[in-house]
This record gives C-alpha cells, structure tokens and sequence, in this order.
C-alpha cells in the first residue's frame, strides 16, 4: 500500500486514509437525500402538513449552504484529524436526538428532531467541501483525476442511493432504522479514525475567524429560503420578497468584504481564473441534471406508471450502479485524454439522456425511462468530478480549500434552485392544463415534458460552456 508523511513527519497507508474518509463522507452525504421516501411516515407519526415534513431536507440544505463557506478557515486552523472527527461526532449526537425523539410530542417533538437534523447538516456542510480538498492536496496532480473519479461516488452514488436506502429499510422496519443505520456506521468510522487511520495532513494557515463574514453568510439561507417557496401557495411575497431583497444585499456585502480583507473568510478571487469559473458551472449543471433525475423521475413513476414506492425507488438502482461504475473509468480517462474531451462527451450524453425521455415519455415504459435516466447519470460521471479536478488544478494548492469551497456552495446553491423551478414547472404546468380540460394523464405528460425540454436547454448550456474550455493537457488546467 502507499505510503504518505503527515504533517507530522508519520508515514501512514493513502489508501486506508481515502477508503475512511469516502465511507464516513458517504454515509453522511446519503442522509441528504434519504428522508423523502419517509416524508408520508413522518407525517401520520408527527401529525404534520407536508410543507412541515419538508424542512427535514430544506432545512438540511439551508444549515449546509452556511457551514460550507466555513471550510477553508476549518482546514486552515485546525488539526484534520480533530476536525474530522469532531464532524463526525456532531452528526452521530444529531442522530442520536431525532432518534430519540418521541412522536408523542407531536409538531413540538418535529421541531426537536429539526436541531438534530441541523447538527448533521453543520457536519455534513464541513466536510462536503473538506473531503475533496485533502484528497487534492495528498494527490498528485498527474493522479488528480483517478482519485477524483473515485471520489465521486461519494457526490453522485449517495444523493442516487439515499431514496433507495430508505426504500428498503421502510418495507422493513420504522422511520428511525434510517438514523440508527446512520449512527451506527458513522460510529465505526470515528473508531477507525482513532486508530490512527485519519492523520493530520494539511498544513495550517492559523488567522482569526471574520464572524462579520460568517453573521453575512446567512444571506445563503434567506436566498435559499425564498427559493424553496416558489411555487407554494398562500405565500406572503411581500414578506418574503424582502427577506430575498435583504438576503441579497448581505450576500454583496459578504462578498465586497472577502475582496478587502488581508485573509478572506473565503478567497473569493480564485474565480478571476477562466477555467475554475467554467468548472463551478460545469459542476453546478451536471448536479443540476442529477439531483432533479432522482426526484423527478420517481414523482413520474408514482404519479404516472403508478408504480409502488418501493419500486420506484429500486428504480434508481441502475442509474446509480451506472455512476458508481463509470466515475473511478472517468477519471482515469481524464488524467488520459485531458479534461475538456472527457467533459464534453458527458455534456452530451446528459443531453441525449434528457432528449431521450422527452421523446419517449407517452410509452409510460418504466424501463424505457430507467435507461433514460442511466444515460443522464452516467454524463453526470463524466462532468461532475472531473469538473471540480479542473478547477482545483487551476488554482496554486494553498487556494484549493477555498476554491472547492466556493464550487460546492454554488453547485449546492443552483441545485437547490434547479430542483424547484422544475418541481414549479411541473405543478402549474399540469394544472393549467386540466384547468383547460386535458385529462389526467394527458395534463401530467405535459407538465414533465416541459421539465424535460427545460433540462435539455440548461444541459445544451453546458455543453457550450464546455466547448468555451481553454484546450489542457492531461496533467494540466491553467
């Protein structure tokens, strides 16, 4: 096995330091997307609304869009090891509270649960960004490429498995096997980085924390408050559009701060290099295409092909399979062939896989449109990661922490919104179309074939902006 030196001075195995880190991020990063599948569960036991069971995965992505940002000055200030760690605990206590919870307190005891899911959000948010800016910084950056594809299965493998997970451990036991599997596994890691498995691996820059950046960052969560409203009903905007107003002018002002401080809260300049700006939009819309793909697809196979929710959630198996797959293949071919071929080639098959489902959605074949979304997901394989590789070698090392920062706060960002104006886009499409008197079915099919064309133009986009790279070497993204 390969050996590295931490920092201090203490050789120790790459490969069980990567396998510790990827399995603990994985099951973290799969509480992101596994509690849809319960929200109906979780309703009946809490007597909730669903637009109250729904903050279980807005809040999550709220808390994380803050602690993201934080990242750099985390990986800068403290021991890895400690930070990891410490992470990891956080997420095991929130567990441990929301499996606690008795449902006999009703709405009062959702909201308790809502400070655990909180906690695991701050942790999940932390080492998101984290994750991939230490394996940058021990990889070569000939082998940058490799590792990266590996470690995309963590980015794309669990947001895919997360409803599947919950598929199957719903059929079997209650809501709270999933946090239980969550703590369980999350607590095997802890005493395997104790052992020595996790190391302290990135030098330290010591400065003191902006907390004036940090009290700014909660722009993030009103802009994406506001987001997630669109489309409900009964919405104050008068209300809400000045918390978008206010949000907006504390994200300007953040961002005007980290341009004059002597050291940022987050570098907000590395975005003055042409090809890490292509790559946050290159990641961004590729996330886009995946995480409206899992969501999306199963509303179709519920609502449509009126499939069970089992089913449709073992029907994101192949998609996944395929990614997890294809991402260690696309990153190898990568570092082979350069970055700008492998991310075009992914470009179009996400494309071909949105056109596909357009022209194929009156066949109501479940399988037809489980190939459609394998297509789709394999493309995100060869944009995804490679993207974020790109951006990193374009930077200096010490810039990469802050630079995988930024990429995955906006790409968690755009997501966010990508997944509600296509959930908006699909609600009033169909009921505009009843309220003309289509049928059923026929209003359905309507409102996701704009959804599909919407995706093709956003994916089109991307492929422009692939095209726009500055030609690379296999070894290089200046």
């Amino acid at each position: 096995m390969e050996k590295s030196i931490d920092q201090n001075g203490r050789a120790y195995s790459r490969f069980w330091f990567i396998f510790t880190l990827l399995v603990g991020t994985f099951t973290m990063s799969i509480s992101q997307s596994s509690l849809s599948t319960a929200y109906p569960t979780l309703m009946r036991a809490f007597g909730i609304s669903a637009s109250t069971v729904q903050w279980l995965t807005t809040g999550f992505m709220l808390v994380m869009c803050v602690s993201m940002p934080i990242s750099p000055w985390m990986l800068n200030n403290l021991n890895f090891k400690t930070m990891f760690m410490g992470a990891l605990a956080l997420f095991d206590i929130g567990s441990l509270m929301i499996i606690l919870t008795p449902a006999s307190w009703g709405s009062g005891g959702f909201w308790f649960m809502m400070i655990g899911r909180a906690m695991e959000a701050f942790a999940v948010g932390v080492l998101f960004p984290s994750y991939q800016s230490v394996l940058l910084e021990i990889t070569p950056k000939e082998k940058r490429g490799t590792v990266m594809g590996i470690a995309g299965l963590v980015m794309g493998s669990a947001l895919a498995c997360g409803p599947i997970v919950s598929g199957i451990l719903l059929k079997f036991f209650d809501w709270k096997s999933l946090f239980v599997l969550f703590m369980l596994v999350i607590t095997v890691i802890i005493v395997m980085a104790r052992t020595g498995l996790i190391r302290d691996v990135m030098a330290r820059h010591t400065s003191s924390l902006d907390w004036l950046s940090v009290i700014l960052l909660v722009g993030l969560i009103g802009v994406m408050y506001v987001v997630n409203l669109t489309g409900k009903q009964d919405i104050n905007w008068l209300v809400n559009g000045l918390i978008l107003l206010v949000s907006i002018a504390a994200i300007v002002a953040f961002c005007y701060r980290q341009l004059h401080l002597d050291t940022p809260l987050l570098e907000l300049r590395v975005m003055k290099t042409f090809n890490y700006d292509l790559a946050i939009l290159l990641t961004s819309i590729s996330y886009i295409a995946l995480i409206v793909t899992t969501i999306i697809f199963p509303l179709y196979y519920q609502g449509v092909l009126h499939v069970s929710p089992f089913i449709s959630g073992m029907s994101l198996v192949p998609g996944a399979a395929f990614l997890s797959i294809l991402n260690p293949l696309t990153g190898k071919l990568a570092d082979k062939i350069g970055f700008k071929p492998t991310l075009i080639v992914g470009m179009l098959m996400i494309i071909g896989g949105w056109l596909a489902a357009f022209f194929l959605l009156n066949r109501l074949s479940l399988l037809t449109m489980i190939l459609c979304a394998m297509v789709i997901e394999g493309g995100n394989a060869f944009v995804m990661m490679p993207a974020v590789t790109l951006g990193a070698n374009a930077l200096p090392n010490e810039l990469v922490p802050h630079g995988t920062a930024v990429i995955t706060t906006v790409r968690q960002v755009l997501g966010s919104a990508g997944v509600a104006v296509s959930t908006v886009i699909l609600t009033v499409a169909t009921a505009n179309a009843l309220h003309r008197g289509s049928a059923n079915l026929a209003a359905s099919l309507h409102g996701y074939r704009l959804v599909f064309a919407l995706m093709v133009v956003i994916e089109i986009i991307g492929l422009i902006l692939a095209l726009m790279l500055k030609d690379v070497n296999k070894n290089s993204a200046a």
